[in-house]
């Protein structure tokens, strides 16, 4: 990637037949402004619930022919184990979260098994996930070092993205905080947008910025409006792609590009760890599903 190109990254979370309404209100949201790439953060027993929608893997079927990647986002999107760990981490995983953050204090056995069975998930659908982003963006140390020993291409945080590569001293990762939405409660709905914009300011000169949306959002109409706002001022000044294809260019540079940590950085855990590239996607504009 060179020096001066700057990526947006576009991504609908907790994609599940559960949250799927409002999943779809928001990508029309989107496309009302611009026909972009988007990544899907899909949830594959989202709650445990044992609903499953042939329409949402029909539609999803439909966004992949069109361009838009599927990552796995997590297998539950619930937070099982015991309570452990100091302050902050309970604070996490038990208020900030509400219990979302699957795969924040899983050990690696566990952490593989529930890899391995999203994947299959995926795979029974004829689906091929290259990344994963944990719910709520929380990896603990098994996580870590479960998802090493995994295919995926990439892992993303709430603050970098991770390219991955099997030698960890070839990892990179981007410094790239999440603009995201806080819309279960009034006063989110109110600060969240100018922490949005200010994240975006901040953002401004470096090689990426990530655009998180999450299913509640799409409740909100003044939310609605400021997803459309703030995707038209960075669309003038960035190239939309999905978050395979940045993996690609990340992983392609021969030399991290002005914003690139080094291959060690700090997660939501608090512990250090080396991470690593690569793969690619394209976009085909002017076909739009109908779902």
């Amino acid at each position: 990637m060179s020096q001066t190109e700057q990526l947006l990254c576009v991504s609908i979370h907790d994609v599940a037949p559960a949250t799927w309404p409002d999943c779809l209100r928001l990508v029309q949201a989107i496309r009302a402004v611009a026909d972009i790439p988007l990544t899907w953060l899909v949830v594959p027993h989202y709650h445990f619930r044992p609903e499953r929608s042939p329409q949402m893997e029909a539609c999803l079927d439909v966004a992949r022919a069109r361009g838009d990647e599927l990552c796995l986002h997590g297998y539950s999107h619930l937070d099982t184990e015991a309570n452990g760990g100091g302050l902050r981490g309970r604070f996490l995983r038990n208020v900030y979260t509400r219990r979302e953050g699957e795969f924040a204090a899983l050990e690696e056995a566990e952490a593989r098994r529930r890899l391995e069975l999203g994947m299959a998930w995926f795979a029974e659908r004829g689906w091929t996930p290259e990344g994963f982003v944990p719910p709520a963006w929380l990896l603990g140390e098994g996580s870590w070092r479960a998802l090493r020993a995994t295919s995926f291409k990439y892992v993303t945080t709430f603050s970098h993205f991770h390219c991955l590569d099997s030698d960890p001293k070839r990892g990179k990762a981007v410094l790239s905080p999440s603009m995201v939405y806080a819309a279960r409660n009034r006063s989110g709905r109110i600060l969240s947008p100018r922490v949005a914009d200010a994240t975006a300011h901040m953002l401004a000169r470096r090689p990426l910025v990530r655009f998180s949306l999450h299913p509640p959002d799409a409740r909100y109409p003044e939310l609605v409006r400021h997803i459309q706002q703030v995707l038209e001022r960075l669309l003038a000044q960035r190239e939309a792609v999905t978050k395979i294809t940045c993996a690609h260019r990340l992983g392609a540079a021969s030399e991290p590009p002005a914003g690139l940590t080094s291959p060690t950085s700090r997660h939501a855990s608090g512990h250090t760890q080396n991470h690593s590239p690569d793969s690619y996607s394209v976009h085909s504009a002017g076909y739009r599903p109908s779902c």
